[in-house]
């Protein structure tokens, strides 16, 4: 068996396209991302390993778990499609309690619980499709790959970014679990470690498109690449269609912390070698907390992926990407 411009052919001839995939986060605009991941599929590529962080997490876990489990990829975007985004607003009891004023909760959920609204529709909706999948752990995602560089992050065919803000940090679950002294083929619902337990949130506070996972630290150069699909989420890399003025303090806050983040990413994501690697999906005006998303506007995201793929499949070249970025 040998590779030949990212492709591995068999013995018998058989051609497999082969890539690791990374998923950018972005709210409700994540169904974009199944758009894309199937037109992949229909160019003949599997994925060894995936990838992503906030929504790209949600969509890589159903991708790693159906192709664990063996069932047709093409699923994908039906399976995201029955996410009732609507349902995301899940407010504790005194939310719930004011109805159409449950907003004016927030505030005090946050202050009390950390948090506006309780998750629980999201954790059980992933929870009940990986079971069905046969999923319930990272160690059913474990693989063997004799040919990887022998590090940790070559071993699961599923990694998801978290920002531990007890340690301050970036957390790549299954890896990052020993260092809490848990085993990676566990699914811990707390972080406990010999320091305390962590308050996680969302990873793309410090790492939302994490397009050099996969990167072999080794030098042997990649048997086949890693591809990302980004939704262009923190609008890097083209200029705003208005400047919105920032008053008060919380604005100010509020915008200092999106600026940095913008900043620190910024460089990583806009470098030519992963520009070259990446899907660019154009999402619209779509936002990645408009929960009130309807049937046709998910129909639209989809389609705004399958072309983001299209668009990038008619002129990559894996081998072209090694000999310019290795």
């Amino acid at each position: 068996m040998v590779r030949v411009g990212g492709m591995t052919i068999s013995g018998d001839g058989d051609q497999q396209l082969r890539a690791d995939l990374v998923l950018e986060g972005g709210g409700v605009k994540g169904i974009a991302l199944a758009g894309a991941v199937g037109r992949l599929v229909g160019a003949g590529y599997s994925f060894p390993r995936v990838a992503g962080t906030s929504a790209g997490a949600v969509v890589a876990a159903v991708l790693a778990a159906l192709q664990a489990g063996g069932e047709p990829v093409d699923r994908l975007g039906d399976i995201a499609r029955t996410l009732d985004y609507g349902r995301f607003r899940d407010r504790g009891l005194p939310g719930r309690l004011l109805g159409p004023l449950g907003f004016l909760a927030d505030g005090l959920s946050v202050l009390l619980e950390d948090g506006a609204y309780e998750g629980d529709y999201l954790h059980d909706w992933v929870a009940g499709v990986l079971g069905d999948l046969g999923v319930r752990t990272f160690g059913d995602l474990r693989t063997a790959d004799p040919g990887d560089d022998g590090a940790l992050h070559h071993r699961y065919a599923l990694v998801v970014t978290a920002s531990d803000l007890s340690r301050r940090r970036l957390v790549q679950l299954p890896w990052d679990y020993p260092e809490y002294d848990l085993d990676p083929d566990e699914q811990p619902v707390t972080l406990e470690g010999p320091a305390g337990v962590s308050t996680l949130v969302d990873g793309g506070l410090l790492s939302n498109y994490p397009i050099s996972i996969f990167d072999r630290l080794d030098e042997v150069p990649p048997r086949w690449p890693t591809l990302g699909v980004r939704l262009d989420a923190l609008g890097i890399g083209r200029a705003p269609d208005r400047v919105s003025a920032v008053h008060g303090p919380l604005a100010l806050g509020v915008a200092l912390v999106q600026t940095s983040i913008e900043a620190c990413q910024a460089e990583h994501v806009l470098d030519r070698c992963n520009v070259a690697r990446s899907m660019n999906v154009d999402t619209g005006e779509v936002g990645a907390v408009d929960f009130g998303l309807g049937e046709h506007a998910q129909g639209v995201l989809l389609t705004a992926g399958e072309a983001a793929a299209d668009r990038f499949l008619a002129t990559w070249d894996f081998d072209r990407w090694l000999a310019d970025c290795r």
